[in-house]
């Protein structure tokens, strides 16, 4: 099982999570403003998310529930 870790920086609005060992990789702009996919540069798999203006996204929720545009699937 892959070690999840979650990371946020208060002071830069900032939410990051990987998944697993750190690797080389590069991001990517998913369908949403502010949102980006980390992604493996030797097999193209998602290693993590990072998501810009977290607590703003999150105070305009209504129910404290967003959903992402995100295409994840964990092994």
């Amino acid at each position: 099982m892959e070690k999840i870790d979650v990371w946020f920086d208060k002071e830069g609005d900032l939410l990051e999570v990987s998944i697993g060992k750190p690797k080389k990789g590069f991001f990517k702009p998913i369908e949403d403003e502010d949102a980006f996919v980390r992604v493996d540069s030797e097999t193209g798999k998602i290693v993590g998310f990072t998501i810009l203006n977290f607590t703003k996204r999150f105070k305009k929720s209504n129910n404290q529930h967003f959903k992402l545009p995100l295409p994840l699937k964990l092994d």
